[in-house]
């Protein structure tokens, strides 16, 4: 061991000691090699406190050598990149790295906040739930908000790239340990196209520093070997670096590729959509802690990692290290330290008599086998000290005899392993409780899913080669290649004896952690229990066991078999909890992979934007699209604009570009039954050539949207949503068919962006297009209101739509959205002897609210159903069954006194409606609000203020004066009918 490196050993391990590695820790400068992670570095320089723990800020060491990492977390600065909540186990150590631990202050070994630890007893699971109510929450904010998180988000901008590729396969291989590399090659060499995604940065996993043999040579040679087979392999692409973090539908995974994250020449991240015809899952096992008072000290590991810091670092885990297990394979990491002369002061076996081969292996070491035998307690404060050990009792529920001490300064712990299984039961794999190995393996394979390896529960190295052969070949097969089986020919751990025991029954259960990272302890399981939170769930939410970053990789195991032990049931009962996507976390960049500000949402352009802006339209944002506001000519304010195009509508023509209006075809021959059950107005009774105005409703029976619905055909349907809604209904729509109605035969087909719209409303709106050449007969009787023909019009084919959102004669004509400017200037030539004016949305609101048209979501809100709106009628006269119908039939839904969309006119001409303004009552002195103003406009045809509102009874008040406050000031408005202009419709028939 070295100098500048005291826990270094002088020889083995795969770092280049010919190239030392600067970098710095909380301040301190240290050096490295290159091929250490920052975890292996820093446990070579002794540095034995990286972090605090989240709750009590206690002082931890690291835990692991992997994902599972629950304590080593800094804040990492390279080439210029901050990236906070890294795992020291997870970061490659560069050159000028800078590594800050986070969640401490005023400094690591230094933290106020450990004085939470010190009144432990004020803060058990769920106080938080018991004690912020009085006086009040805000009391408590500002310190709970400031002690929140574990993290700072970096204030400089990212430089990182970030991307998102998509990738298809044959066999997507999860994990490169045997079993993982076994499936790969046997598929690879049938010609199947494979993806080898590794978390590490080279492939092999365990066996790059578990030891034993492979068709004659070192396991890790072997590795080597089929990496490069793999590398040269055509058909073969391997991602290292890369967390496969989540499973979904149709063998879909997404991945996080970060082997260039830290890249000098720039820094990159990408997420693969992968999508694979089968699937080998051999991502491993993770080790299991062993329970006991004070098992979170700084020099406590999991054995496993402590071999794997001692055969692929060169680092030892201290100078003396006890091992404690309860299973053969902690032994292997007490014949690797001891090889390489670290002191091994004992081995100590919670079964009752380890006779296994590696017990005899050990003893011929000269290895002292304690067993029989727990870990009790340990001491050390920021570094351990010693550890004390007491015997079993005959059926492992006490203690028997006395404690014994042994002095070190490390503590290899081992309580079994954990498979990982997430990504199998994301995919909808369900899992068994396996007695034997005292953990959750996954019940039996999918055609196209299959789980080998560690993963599976094979632990015994000959049998995982084996088993990642034969799935490699049978995923192959299924995806149509010639594959046979043949397995390497293995010499290295085989199948290992367990004693399902994790925690040593006795001792202090407030000071016996299960979750490192929360702090959750044995103390506040039993406290749930107690509270009667026993389903594992609930038991989980309320100690906060596994819900932190580490998603209870090394917690929820033992923590469910402790809840299994408290409640009296089998494991198996009480259960698991659910895998839920990602697997660790992942960075927001990679997740919108640059679709952020402009990219994230884009903003849309109308097609004939060009001709809107030589027009001298002033736009704004309606819906996610750029939209003329109205046309203000020189001098011109807005509210004079609105109100001239208003009265150019009204007295002339008017033309209006409604191109983001939603268009959604819908064909099948059972298209009319699927509307039917979407709308609330029939669709059964719709002839051919007409429309009809309709309201969506969701399954609470609120109004979601409107618009019209066409027929165009016996089979074919246009669907028009409001502009906001076109993408969000379209969605909506699918997910009825999907999973509602999937045998009924109907294709939906978004089309809003690919038909442009140009409305023409007014009086002389049909003598315009008369005027024009045109194959389609717009007279009112040939095309009356709510009828719809196709043709040509200048040359152009058309779709022409009688619909009306001003109250107007109108005529909705639409074109391909290639030819929108064409129509817009054969519109603009002709319309100039008729009195066209262009207008905007805000002249289109006014419109409509003198009309009394209802805005969906500006005069409804999430309350509002359509007996509210006046459409109770068409509820009880439909036939069949609608979504929503059902809850349209509660007493609430249907009680008098709902809010009800009315008019609103104010008595004293001066006074203006605003919406948002509120109509309250008075009654025996006190005061409350009885609805409120949705839309308000002052009506340049009618020279008054106008407005909509949803009032309590409001039907029944019609001819009533009601209060309207707004901002301190009260006036009195008559409620009328909402139709203020053209209550006949005389105009809009015409």
């Amino acid at each position: 061991m070295s100098a500048s490196q005291p826990y270094r050993l002088a020889t083995g391990g795969a770092i280049d000691r010919s190239r030392p590695v600067s970098f710095s820790c909380n301040g301190q400068a240290l050096t490295g090699y290159a091929g250490d992670t920052l975890a292996s570095a820093l446990l070579a320089n002794g540095v034995r406190v990286v972090g605090r723990s989240f709750k009590y800020h206690r002082p931890r060491g690291l835990l692991s050598a992997g994902i599972e990492e629950t304590n080593a977390l800094f804040r990492v600065d390279v080439n210029g990149l901050s990236v906070p909540l890294v795992r020291a186990t997870q970061q490659p150590l560069i050159d000028g790295l800078i590594a800050n631990t986070e969640n401490s202050w005023p400094s690591i070994d230094f933290d106020v906040g450990r004085i939470l630890d010190y009144t432990h007893w004020f803060w058990p699971a769920g106080f938080y739930n018991k004690t912020f109510k009085w006086p009040s929450w805000h009391w408590y904010e500002s310190f709970i908000r400031h002690s929140a998180g574990s993290g700072r988000v970096p204030e400089d901008a990212d430089p990182s790239k970030y991307f998102q590729r998509n990738l298809h396969c044959d066999l997507l291989v999860v994990g490169s340990g045997p079993a993982g590399l076994a499936a790969a090659l046997t598929a690879a060499r049938a010609g199947a196209r494979v993806v080898v995604a590794e978390l590490e940065p080279n492939l092999g996993g365990s066996l790059q520093f578990d030891g034993g043999e492979i068709d004659g040579k070192p396991a890790s040679d072997w590795a080597a070997a089929a990496a490069a087979e793999l590398a040269a392999t055509g058909n073969v692409r391997v991602l290292t670096d890369t967390m496969v973090a989540g499973a979904f539908d149709h063998n879909t995974f997404i991945a996080v590729d970060r082997s260039a994250v830290f890249a000098t020449g720039g820094p990159v991240e990408r997420l693969w959509k992968l999508r694979a015809k089968q699937v080998v899952l051999a991502a491993g096992a993770i080790e299991q802690p062993l329970v006991f008072d004070q098992n979170d000290r700084p020099g406590i590991m999991l054995a496993a990692a402590v071999r794997r810091y001692a055969t692929q670092f060169a680092v030892a885990a201290g100078r003396s290290v006890v091992v404690a297990t309860n299973n053969d394979d902690a032994y292997r990491t007490a014949f690797a330290l001891h090889a390489a002369g670290v002191a091994v002061p004992a081995i100590v076996d919670a079964r009752e008599a380890p006779s296994s081969a590696m017990a005899a292996e050990a003893l011929a070491r000269g290895l002292e086998i304690i067993g029989n035998s727990v870990i009790t307690d340990t001491s050390g404060a920021r570094a351990l000290h010693e550890v004390k050990i007491a015997a079993l009792s005959v059926d492992g529920r006490s203690l028997s005899g006395g404690n014994r001490s042994l002095a070190c300064d490390a503590l290899a712990v081992s309580g079994g392993w954990s498979p990982t299984v997430h990504l199998y039961s994301q995919a909808g794999g369900k899992l068994k409780y396996d007695e034997t190995l005292a953990c959750f393996v996954p019940k039996g394979d999918r055609v196209d899913l299959r789980v080998a390896g560690a993963a599976n529960g094979v632990f015994s190295l000959s049998q995982a080669l084996g088993e990642g052969a034969t799935a490699g070949a049978a995923a192959a097969r299924a995806a149509g290649f010639q594959a046979t089986s043949t397995a390497p020919i293995a010499n290295g751990a085989e199948a290992w004896a367990l004693r399902p025991l994790r925690r040593t029954p006795a001792g202090n259960t407030s000071r016996q952690w299960l979750d490192f990272r929360h702090d959750a302890t044995v103390a506040d399981l039993e406290l749930a229990v107690r509270e009667n939170y026993i389903s594992v769930e609930h038991a989980k939410r309320y100690t906060t066991v596994g819900m932190s970053i580490d998603q209870g990789k090394t917690a929820n195991l033992n923590a469910l078999t402790l809840l299994a032990e408290l409640t009296g049931r089998s494991v198996p009962e009480t259960g698991t909890t659910t895998f839920r996507p990602v697997y660790s976390p992942i960075s927001m960049g990679a997740i919108s992979a640059g679709n952020s500000r402009e990219l994230y949402s884009p903003t849309r352009y109308l097609p004939a934007d060009r001709c809107h802006r030589a027009a001298g339209a002033v736009f704004d944002e309606y819906g996610g699209w750029q939209r003329p506001a109205c046309y203000p000519r020189p001098d011109e304010s807005h509210e004079a604009a609105i109100a001239r195009e208003v009265l150019a509508v009204r007295n002339a023509v008017g033309l209006f570009d409604g191109s983001p209006l939603g268009k959604i075809e819908v064909k099948g021959p059972d298209a009319a039954e699927f509307l039917n059950c979407i709308y609330l107005n029939n669709v059964l009774t719709l002839k051919p050539g007409k429309v009809r105005y309709g309201l969506m409703l969701n399954e609470n029976g609120i109004v979601i949207d409107d618009g019209v619905f066409t027929c165009m055909a016996p089979d074919h349907f246009l669907v028009c949503p409001t502009s906001g809604g076109a993408d969000r209904i379209a969605t909506w729509l699918d997910e009825w068919h999907q999973c509602e109605w999937p045998d009924l035969r109907v294709i939906l087909s978004p089309v809003t962006t690919q038909w442009a719209m140009l409305t023409l409303a007014g009086p002389r709106a049909r003598e315009l297009l008369a005027s024009l050449d045109s194959d389609i007969d717009f007279s009112c009787e040939a095309l009356p209101h709510l009828s719809f023909v196709s043709g040509r019009f200048a040359g152009l084919p058309v779709r022409v739509q009688r619909v009306s959102f001003s109250g107007e004669a109108s005529f909705e004509v639409s074109v391909p959205a290639r030819s929108a400017e064409s129509l817009f200037d054969v519109f603009t030539r002709a319309g100039s002897e008729f009195g066209l004016t262009t207008f905007g949305i805000e002249a289109l609101l006014v419109l409509r609210t003198e009309k009394g048209f209802i805005h969906v979501g500006v005069d409804s809100d999430g309350t509002t159903n359509p007996f509210d709106l006046g459409f109770g009628a068409i509820v009880d006269k439909k036939a069949g069954d609608f979504v929503g119908r059902r809850s349209l039939q509660r007493a609430h839904d249907r009680r008098g006194n709902r809010r009800q969309l009315v008019g609103l006119k104010p008595v004293n001409p001066t006074d203006r409606l605003i919406a948002g303004a509120h109509l309250i009552a008075s009654a025996a002195g006190k005061r409350r609000s009885e609805g409120f103003v949705t839309s308000a406009c002052l009506s340049p045809t009618l020279g008054w203020s106008i407005g909509l509102g949803l009032l309590e009874r409001g039907f029944a008040r019609k001819g009533e004066v009601v209060t309207v406050f707004n901002a301190g000031r009260e006036f009195s408005a008559w409620v009328v009918e909402p139709a203020f202009h053209d209550p006949k419709g005389e105009r809009m028939h015409g």
